[in-house]
């Protein structure tokens, strides 16, 4: 397995903290059960849950995938092939931009139905720039001069083997 040298590393904005504080308050405030967990979340638990979220909140782009991990329990990791990114979105609203924050959304495709997904990053600092570099990389990926990969050799190999039964079968033919 060889490991993929990271070429850009995101970093968060500290701002999310308070964000998510607030996004998973309101949230369980919105529900008569939530309150009575709402008032805990707000007098610490959630500062504690917001400060080891950001310390576990990860991004990298390499030079042919982009890598994120998220979570404190349950870990989350995801690696997008770049070649499958048809689309990265900026959004920005306004309470996003209360907190100084933003989102991109990435919109992937797989080889085949059902296997398109789309992952959200909120917190990027500087997340215009981070699309630019991750457009600019996906571009570069595509306009690579392809090399022969193991399964391109494959490939040669199959049809080879084809061509010798398409030989052996007209050989089987000519007997008759």
């Amino acid at each position: 397995m060889t490991i993929e040298p990271i070429t850009i590393r995101a970093r968060f904005n500290p701002l999310i903290k308070p964000f998510l504080v607030m996004q998973i308050g309101v949230t369980m405030m919105l529900t008569i059960v939530g309150i009575p967990l709402a008032i805990a979340w707000f007098l610490g638990v959630g500062r504690w849950w917001a400060q080891h979220y950001f310390d576990k909140l990860e991004c990298q782009l390499g030079e042919r995938s982009l890598r994120y991990r998220k979570g404190i329990l349950v870990t989350t990791e995801k690696t997008i092939p770049l070649e499958n990114i048809q689309d990265v979105t900026f959004i920005e609203g306004p309470i996003l931009r209360h907190f100084n924050l933003s989102t991109l959304k990435f919109e992937t495709a797989g080889h085949s139905a059902g296997q398109a997904s789309d992952m959200r990053l909120t917190g990027i600092i500087d997340a215009q720039a981070f699309r630019a570099r991750i457009l600019q990389a996906r571009e570069a990926l595509r306009h690579a001069p392809q090399q022969k990969s193991e399964g391109d050799e494959q490939l040669v190999v199959l049809r080879s083997i084809e061509a010798k039964l398409g030989e052996i079968a007209e050989l089987l033919r000519a007997r008759q």
